[in-house]
C-alpha cells in the first residue's frame, strides 16, 4: 500500500475470473480478523486455494445475490455481498452477508463503499457478526443497525457465538 486514495479503488462486481484472489484475500481476512476467536489449529485449515474454490462460479448465482470487488491497482483488496434472508426467522427480506477488508484497508472508506455497492440506501437487512469481533459494531452502528438477538454457530468446526444485527 502506497499513498493510495479512496479515488484510487475501483469498486466492481465479482466475476469468474476473480476466484483465485478472492481466496487468497478472503484467507487473509479470515487470518486477520478470526485469529483469537478461532483456534490456531482449524485456522491453519484455512487456505488461499480451499477458498478460491468456493468463489468459482459466484457470479454465476444470480441477480437476487448482489455482490463487489474492491480494487487497487487491479488487485482485489476487499469484497462484499447480500441476498435473500437465509434465516426462516429472518427480521428482514435480506440478509447483508459479509464485508471482507484486507486489514491494511481498513478506515479508509472502503468498507462503506463497498456496502453502498451491494445494500440499497435504507434497505431493511440483518446480518449475523461473531460476537468477539467488536471492530465492526461501529461500522454497522454507523448504518442504522441495533443488535437484535444472539446464536451459537459451527464455524469451521468450532462454536462461536454470533449476534444479530437488524435494520429496520
Amino acid at each position: 500500500m502506497g499513498t493510495e486514495t479512496l479515488d484510487d479503488v475501483l469498486i466492481r462486481p465479482i466475476r469468474d475470473v476473480d476466484a483465485e484472489a478472492m481466496g487468497r484475500v478472503h484467507a487473509q481476512v479470515w487470518h486477520e480478523t478470526y485469529d483469537g476467536i478461532i483456534s490456531t489449529a482449524t485456522l491453519e485449515n484455512v487456505s488461499p486455494r480451499r477458498l478460491a474454490e468456493l468463489w468459482t462460479h459466484y457470479a454465476d448465482q444470480g441477480d437476487e445475490i448482489r455482490h463487489a470487488a474492491a480494487l487497487v491497482n487491479g488487485e482485489i483488496i476487499g469484497f462484499a455481498a447480500s441476498g435473500p434472508a437465509r434465516d426462516a426467522d429472518a427480521p428482514a427480506a435480506r440478509e447483508f452477508y459479509f464485508v471482507y477488508l484486507l486489514d491494511s484497508w481498513h478506515r479508509k472508506g472502503i468498507g462503506r463503499k463497498l456496502f453502498d455497492a451491494v445494500v440499497d440506501d435504507g434497505e431493511p437487512l440483518y446480518l449475523w457478526l461473531a460476537e468477539q469481533y467488536p471492530g465492526a459494531r461501529t461500522f454497522y452502528e454507523k448504518r442504522g443497525f441495533h443488535v437484535d438477538g444472539k446464536r451459537d454457530e459451527i464455524f469451521l468446526g468450532e462454536t462461536i457465538t454470533e449476534v444479530r444485527y437488524v435494520r429496520p
